[in-house]
């Protein structure tokens, strides 16, 4: 069958099927009337439209609702069952996975633990964590979240070593992932999923312009521009533990994947150094930051030490954004990640106030206001937004 000719019939129902279809998704069940009215069509057509949309069965019939005496009307909804999304997040540690319907709704979690040695191949470790979240039938579309970015130009993993993800530094690999799982993938930089989740859900809705800064145990961010992500050409924009920052060692001294530059500044050993340093305990940074910012509320010497630690940890991340902000001059900067949101409004103010010191631009910080896996999140969303886009054009 041919394609639709701009201007034709069936280009004309084509885009009112998938208008209609849009406000299900955003509205939920709804009478004929209202999709009439929401889309703006006539009730012939409105009629008409379901009726393919029955047929093809992306539309079923939600029951009927009591209108003025002696009348009512047919409810229809988006048909959950017509296709189902997967995503992943993979660690060194584990990986999980959740699976959701094609209204958004979750229907099957699952976590597999990859310590203290992997089992199987690559493929075998992600068929296994996606068939422990049972999907009811095999998704047509998985997102996988990694800590590297993919590139677009050679189709091969970078920014992480095979060390640091073993078996992925293949050839084309999503193509080759897609064929070992048995269903189209999508590789994906953890940091940009997390971003996307934060501009749907979270603290950057509304926002077109945003950076987004990941502080750990590694240090990552994501940047979005008139609402969209900027990868680059090689994937890896947002990739600013690499950055060169003053104060740090660069890849000259260290290294190309050694802990340099904004890394070696900011990262999470990094930080628990400043914090030992100020006498402040903790097992792991995002235990000492907590702890700094306790001991901040009370008074004496201890509450000092800890605010003086707080305020150089609150400088070295201001630095390297203040770089970000000078290039970029986002609207809106996103902290998250254990340290920062550990540090929660207190270190996030005292970011603030130092990056308005280094910069000409005032960019608001804030902190993620997301709960759960924003990784998982954001896969989620984009497996979903292009699961719609293929069932409602197919159909």
């Amino acid at each position: 069958m041919s394609d639709p000719v701009p201007g034709t019939p069936s280009l004309l129902r084509a885009i009112n099927d998938r208008a209609a279809l849009r406000v299900l998704l955003e509205r939920g069940p709804l009478t004929r009337p209202e999709i009439g009215t929401l889309t703006g069509l006539s009730k012939p057509t409105a009629s008409q439209l379901l009726s393919r949309l029955r047929e093809a069965g992306l539309v079923v019939l939600d029951g009927v609702r009591e209108g003025l005496p002696g009348r009512t009307a047919e409810v229809y909804r988006i048909n959950p069952e017509a296709a189902y999304a997967a995503a992943l997040d993979v660690t060194s540690t584990r990986i999980e996975a959740r699976v959701a319907d094609l209204a958004g709704t979750v229907v099957g979690e699952y976590t597999l633990t990859t310590t203290p040695r992997p089992r199987g191949t690559l493929a075998e470790r992600l068929r296994a964590a996606l068939a422990g979240a049972r999907p009811p039938e095999p998704p047509r579309r998985v997102v996988i979240g990694v800590q590297a970015a993919l590139d677009p130009a050679s189709g091969r993993l970078g920014y992480a070593t095979a060390e640091d993800m073993p078996g992925w530094h293949i050839d084309d690999l999503e193509r080759t992932l897609g064929e070992g799982l048995g269903v189209p993938v999508s590789v994906e930089n953890n940091v940009n999923l997390v971003a996307l989740a934060e501009q749907a859900h979270g603290s950057a809705r509304g926002v077109p312009d945003f950076v987004l800064l990941w502080a750990d145990d590694g240090i990552g961010a994501a940047i979005v521009l008139g609402g969209r992500m900027h990868r680059g050409a090689t994937g890896g924009a947002g990739e600013v533990g690499y950055m060169p920052t003053p104060g740090a060692p660069t890849a000259r001294e260290t290294g190309r994947y050694a802990d340099h530059g904004y890394q070696a500044l900011t990262g999470g050993s990094a930080v628990l150094g400043v914090l030992r340093a100020h006498g402040v305990a903790g097992a792991d940074p995002r235990q000492a930051v907590a702890n700094a910012v306790s001991a901040v509320a009370g008074s004496g010497a201890h509450a000092a030490e800890a605010g003086a630690a707080l305020r150089e940890v609150a400088a070295r991340m201001a630095m390297g954004l203040a770089t970000i902000t000078s290039v970029v001059d986002p609207g809106l900067i996103v902290l998250t990640g254990g340290v920062a949101l550990s540090g929660g409004e207190v270190l996030r103010e005292l970011i603030e106030d130092e990056l308005h010191t280094l910069t000409i631009p005032r960019p608001r910080v804030r902190l993620s206001d997301l709960e759960g896996n924003p990784v998982l999140a954001g896969a989620l969303d984009l497996a979903l937004r292009t699961v719609r886009d293929e069932v409602f054009d197919s159909r």
